[in-house]
């Protein structure tokens, strides 16, 4: 199984499943803006200032427990249904850098769910298998292998010279699983390794 990670999607299957992408923090935000508000308006060193940290702590302690839930899930689901899964090794902390997508990514968790997928496999006697980030899965048709020099994250579909017509997340789910298991099939080393 190739997977794909996504923020509108948690993840692409190379199937063709999607799994959207449940936004435990989203849905959360008005009510832990408020109970914030509410902590902020305390006086220091006050029993109300302790009771109200409480509950921004409940808030917050929700959605992480709300978010492992369904992490748990489909980790789950995917190491079992699947000998070897293949994951992008993407840099997370630097995209977290991106102010305009920092939220989104925190929130898809996907470290989480890449540290789930492998001590998961195991556990079931399971491979997981990590792609260079530098992989160009989106750009490369998965038929012909054609690759697109140029391809913006707004486009979500591109038709390939072969014919194919590509979803972006799908196509690059499929490229990912055929490269790792080529890795997986002639033996080399995945660079670069996780630390």
């Amino acid at each position: 199984m190739g997977i794909d990670a996504g923020v509108t999607s948690l993840v692409t299957l190379s199937t063709g499943e999607k799994v959207a992408n449940a936004g435990h923090e989203r849905r959360d935000r008005e009510r832990l803006a408020r109970v914030q508000r509410a902590l902020s308006r305390k006086a220091k060193g006050s029993a109300n200032r302790a009771k109200a940290r409480a509950r921004v702590a409940r808030v917050h302690g929700r959605i992480a427990d709300r978010r492992r839930d369904h992490l748990h899930q489909l980790s789950t689901r995917i190491i079992r249904e699947n000998q070897t899964v293949v994951v992008e090794d993407l840099a997370v902390r630097n995209m977290v850098r991106n102010r305009a997508l920092a939220r989104a990514i925190s929130d898809a968790s996907w470290s989480e769910l890449r540290r789930m997928l492998e001590y998961k496999a195991g556990w079931y006697g399971r491979e997981v298998i990590a792609v260079d980030r530098w992989y160009p899965s989106s750009k490369t048709c998965s038929f012909c292998g054609a690759r697109v020099e140029v391809l913006p994250l707004t486009v979500r579909e591109w038709a390939c010279r072969c014919g194919v017509v590509h979803d972006r997340d799908v196509n690059a789910a499929r490229n990912i699983l055929a490269v790792g298991l080529t890795v997986s099939a002639c033996g080399d080393g995945v660079r670069p390794p996780r630390s």
